[in-house]
């Protein structure tokens, strides 16, 4: 099968669907790997854990802003050349920092990567549903979105041992290796495009004006800096809590991605059964009960981690169910025709969320130390829930039925969290 034919898929992915999931793999790889070697980076550039976590939160707030402004402003431009000039970038971003000294020079390559990534993610987004087969599009995007889950799985561990291993620049030379393959796997296996519809910034912003998609979108948000305001600092937390040392904090990481995409399947199951809102609410419960049971661990530290790994576990495992009841809920809330707007949306309120956390996660560490991070994590639940419920009760009118579940643009996961 040629290479530059998407007419059909086999058994195996196209290598052009192989080269955008390598792409979203090093992306969301490079997003996440810092909570990995937090302490280290810290030390390395002396400054605070706290301040050395708001690089988490400038990558997230850049890429939230930048995302829906980027898609609407290179709508025009070819996607190939687009995606190979985001990755260069990014790539660039990710290899200077093995000459960083500063923390002032750490955080302008950060600026650089996220916006880079806030090019690069949406145009991958766009290129395999514009190069899938009508028939294929829901199945080609869910394969993408295996790269962006798998950088939980593999990546991040990864990054955090090679960070204990060779010190805490590694992961982001390893981000840069990765974002270099996948440009290289673009040039050869990734054919144009065709052009996709313009979509004015303005249209992307109008669902913003119904209440009931906002107060969905604000639950995301909301779950999401829960979540994130303990995992940008699990490192510190766990070392205080059970003496983590990095090398066993790459295989917890590793072991809660497992339980993410195992909470993943079990949400979107549970919405097909019983809805969103129970799905939502059943997440919600689910994840402030162990995010309690981690805050009581750190109450009476240091806890065995017998029983901190398995509220890892079920954490990790509630925090990947919420996106399919929150993708479920907006989707029918915003009806076939706004879908890709209201997705997109998703995306950025995903990312204000992480840069929320990460800064008020910051400020906990820094004023109250690590064991009020999931304190406020398991606060953050009933807000959320409440939020949500508030969408579905405001909802006008009977809802659209969304589309089919194979064929639905799944936005990105939560940093963190799917």
């Amino acid at each position: 099968m040629s290479i530059t034919s998407p007419a059909r898929i086999g058994r195996l992915p196209a290598p052009w669907l192989c080269a955008l999931t390598l792409c979203a793999f090093a992306l969301q790889t490079d997003d996440f790997v810092i909570a990995g070697v937090l302490p280290a980076l810290a030390r390395g550039l002396t400054v605070s854990e706290a301040a050395a976590g708001q690089l988490v939160t400038v990558f997230s707030v850049l890429c939230a802003v930048a995302a829906p402004v980027a898609a609407a402003g290179t709508a025009r431009l070819p996607r190939r050349t687009l995606l190979t000039t985001a990755l260069a970038l990014f790539c660039l971003a990710n290899f200077a920092v093995l000459g960083v000294r500063s923390y002032a020079a750490m955080l302008v390559l950060r600026v650089l990567a996220a916006l880079a990534a806030a090019v690069a993610l949406p145009t991958v987004l766009a290129a395999a549903a514009g190069l899938a087969p009508p028939d294929r599009q829901g199945r080609s995007l869910a394969t993408v979105m295996a790269g962006l889950t798998g950088a939980v799985v593999i990546g991040v561990p990864a990054g955090t041992w090679a960070g204990a291993a060779l010190g805490w620049r590694a992961p982001f030379v390893l981000g840069g290796a990765l974002g270099l393959a996948a440009l290289l796997f673009v040039r050869a296996a990734v054919p144009e495009p065709p052009p996709a519809p313009t979509i004015p910034l303005a249209a992307r912003l109008r669902p913003l004006g119904r209440p009931a998609l906002l107060c969905a979108l604000l639950a995301a948000t909301v779950a999401v800096l829960g979540n994130l305001l303990l995992q940008t600092y699990l490192a510190p937390f766990l070392h205080d809590l059970s003496g983590v040392a990095p090398g066993t904090l790459g295989l917890l990481l590793a072991v809660t991605g497992v339980a993410g995409i195992a909470g993943a399947r079990a949400g979107g199951t549970l919405v097909d059964r019983q809805g969103a809102g129970a799905a939502f609410l059943t997440a919600a419960v689910v994840f402030a009960a162990a995010t309690a049971g981690l805050a009581l661990c750190a109450a009476l530290r240091p806890a065995p981690l017998a029983l901190v790994v398995p509220l890892l576990v079920v954490w990790a495992a509630a925090a990947w169910a919420v996106p399919p009841a929150v993708q479920t809920r907006v989707l029918t809330l915003a009806g076939p025709a706004h879908g890709p707007q209201v997705l997109a949306l998703t995306s950025s309120a995903v990312y204000v969320g992480a840069s929320l956390g990460g800064a008020l996660g910051g400020r906990l560490l820094a004023a109250q130390g690590p064991g009020a991070l999931p304190v406020a994590a398991a606060c953050c639940a009933p807000v959320a829930l409440l939020l949500f419920t508030a969408a579905g009760r405001r909802s006008a009118g009977p809802a659209a039925a969304p589309p089919a579940r194979d064929s639905l643009p799944l936005s990105p996961p939560p940093p963190g969290a799917p």
